[in-house]
């Protein structure tokens, strides 16, 4: 089931990878302004519009709930980036010089991924969507937390940790909607 799961989430992030490419032909690295905690608010914004979407039932916004974890993944990658580039004062880089940055940051994240996954046998293949999006909003408020402590923990892991689980469990629910060829 390993070989399966490891197969669909290199599949699902070619997708976010692709956009993030997409994207920084429009838009450039205007990300790399941005500090940490703005880009944990700008993770919060997308995880709470998704679960108000799914306490209301009514979506008012074209946008689809699914690219809002797109985004999830593709923001905890900006944010991993943003910790390896935190010495570097570059603010335009080319995709070209991003990519292994990229790449780099999902590597450690799948590592990460697979240990948990052997330990907790695929659990998340039977948690509800509603759940996963419920422990999104809980680890960016403990960033949150982690951040306002500047970036001090007693016992926690950090916040490197917990963007990784992010984009672990934004990851699991695309497979399941990718499951239900909503991707």
């Amino acid at each position: 089931m390993m070989d399966k799961t490891a197969t669909e989430y290199r599949h699902v992030i070619a997708t976010c990878k692709s956009l993030f490419a997409k994207k920084t032909t429009d838009y450039g690295t205007a990300w790399r302004v941005l500090r940490l905690p703005s880009i944990t608010d700008q993770l919060y914004i997308k995880a709470q519009r998704i679960r108000t979407i799914q306490e209301n039932g009514v979506q008012k916004v074209d946008d689809p709930v699914k690219d809002e974890f797109i985004g999830i993944v593709n923001y905890s990658i900006i944010a991993l980036m943003q910790l390896k580039l935190q010495d570097s004062s570059n603010l335009n880089m080319t995709f070209e010089e991003l990519e292994k940055i990229y790449d780099e940051s999902v590597d450690e994240t799948i590592d990460l991924l697979q240990n948990k996954n052997h330990d907790y046998g695929e659990a998340w293949r039977e948690m509800r969507i509603s759940s996963i999006t419920d422990i999104i909003l809980m680890k960016l408020l403990r960033v949150k937390q982690i951040e306002d402590h500047k970036g001090k923990t007693l016992v926690s892991e950090g916040v490197k940790a917990n963007y990784q689980d992010m984009i672990n469990y934004a990851v699991f629910v695309l497979i399941k909607l990718n499951g239900t060829n909503a991707l």
